[in-house]
């Protein structure tokens, strides 16, 4: 009974920690916290701290085990893209700072331990904010019609693309994302101008931008009624990149958004 006891601690201490771990790493990457993929993995990880205690199982706790256990609580947390092995290679590193403060409470003390967890946390989330390298990405809903698409944006800060009519910011959306929301091909998305006048959406419009280096141009845009970012729903204009915005984001808003 005393052995099954503990490890029900040690699983609940390990999933505490590692959940606090992995919430800490998509703060301090600037990324939406993601609580349910997170609790996921952080389960995976309680239940391979138990496994490693259990008689026959013990070798578990090898240096090659312990870092195939982290990568799918990696991939389970962050998914399989560039941006989740970075978060994935930020865990690691939060991880053996939360090994070397765990080597300082060896003598039983769990308390203080789970306060080092949440420290570490809180660390993130205030010395750092929402971001690293002033990037902040947020999870937008764009729906148009019957069609809804689900994408990360960057919150750029050097957005300043605004709708000529209304004056209000411009959410831009990848080719890609445009394709799936309108139906609009790649071709008619690399020439605004002529895709504009055969009128093949109603409540097309253009949309004039500068890009550094570049040659003012025009991006085709149109206005979604029902537009969720972090949360919040409402309207706003689309304009679609035919080019770029294809790596760890999807779409472009404006800080202010």
């Amino acid at each position: 009974m005393a052995l099954e006891v503990y490890l029900d601690l040690v699983m609940f201490l390990n999933f505490t920690v590692d959940f606090l771990l992995l919430l800490g790493t998509n703060r301090l990457s600037g990324f939406p916290l993601a609580p349910g993929r997170c609790a996921l993995a952080a389960v995976l990880g309680a239940v391979y701290s138990g496994a490693c205690l259990l008689p026959g199982f013990r070798f578990l706790g090898s240096l090659l085990w312990r870092g195939v256990c982290l990568g799918l609580m990696g991939i389970l947390a962050f998914g399989w893209n560039r941006s989740a092995w970075k978060r994935g290679g930020v865990f690691v590193l939060l991880s053996l700072a939360m090994g070397g403060a765990a080597l300082q409470f060896s003598r039983g003390n769990l308390t203080s331990l789970l306060l080092a967890g949440g420290g570490i946390w809180l660390l993130c989330r205030t010395a750092f904010g929402n971001r690293v390298g002033g990037q902040e990405y947020v999870p937008v809903c764009l729906q148009w019609g019957d069609k809804r698409v689900s994408v990360l944006a960057l919150r750029d800060s050097g957005n300043t693309l605004r709708d000529p009519i209304t004056g209000e910011p411009v959410l831009v959306v990848s080719a890609r994302v445009g394709q799936k929301l309108t139906g609009l091909t790649q071709e008619q998305l690399h020439n605004p101008m002529e895709t504009l006048l055969q009128h093949p959406l109603p409540g097309l419009r253009l949309i004039p931008y500068q890009a550094v280096g570049q040659h003012a141009g025009m991006l085709l845009g149109i206005r979604l009624h029902q537009v969720k970012i972090d949360g919040k729903t409402r309207s706003a204009v689309a304009a679609f990149a035919p080019e770029g915005l294809e790596g760890s984001y999807q779409a472009l808003v404006a800080v202010q958004a």
